[in-house]
């Protein structure tokens, strides 16, 4: 198993660098998402199934939509077309879809062992992270909806196109 968590920490290590240097917001974001699986099975391997579960439920599943629906928020217009068709060639998403697949050959390894939580460490359950979170971390749980609210709402005024206003007596009419 120590092979699998090296191998993993490798490649998210990797895909981190690769978000972080990529011009395209488009090509960050499958980095990026394959960085946050390869971290869940760092957790996985380490014994911490549930926090493996929500990092691809949360963070690669729900705030990786999120992102990518304001990206397609912003690249409104008719060049976002052209991009469109760039974005679909093999040399884009060939090394996203190349570490993904290692990713997957590690994790179907894992769930064959079958290999259970070590007896020295506390298996943490979902309703104490649950209390956790609504009781002693209230203040940062909030703190973060807000501020992802307000980037939504940031995103769509920079993204959103201004309409030529007319006057009412003027709808009909061709200027």
């Amino acid at each position: 198993m120590l092979i699998v968590f090296f191998i993993a920490a490798f490649i998210a290590v990797i895909a981190t660098v690769l978000a972080i240097t990529r011009t395209n917001a488009v090509h960050a974001l499958l980095y990026l998402i394959v960085s946050l699986i390869s971290v869940a099975i760092v957790f996985f391997v380490m014994g911490a199934h549930f926090i493996a579960a929500l990092e691809i439920i949360v963070y690669a599943g729900a705030i990786m939509v999120l992102f990518i629906f304001v990206i397609m928020m912003l690249n409104i217009g008719s060049e976002s077309e052209v991009k469109g068709a760039k974005w679909l060639t093999p040399g884009v998403w060939g090394g996203p879809a190349f570490l993904a697949l290692i990713l997957f050959i590690e994790m179907t390894y894992m769930i064959t062992m079958n290999t259970s939580v070590p007896a020295e460490q506390a298996v943490v359950t979902p309703k104490q992270v649950g209390i956790s979170l609504f009781t002693q971390y209230v203040l940062g749980v909030e703190l973060a909806a807000v501020m992802l609210m307000a980037g939504i709402v940031g995103a769509y005024h920079v993204g959103r196109t201004k309409r030529k206003i007319k006057h009412r007596f003027l709808e009909g009419d061709k200027v």
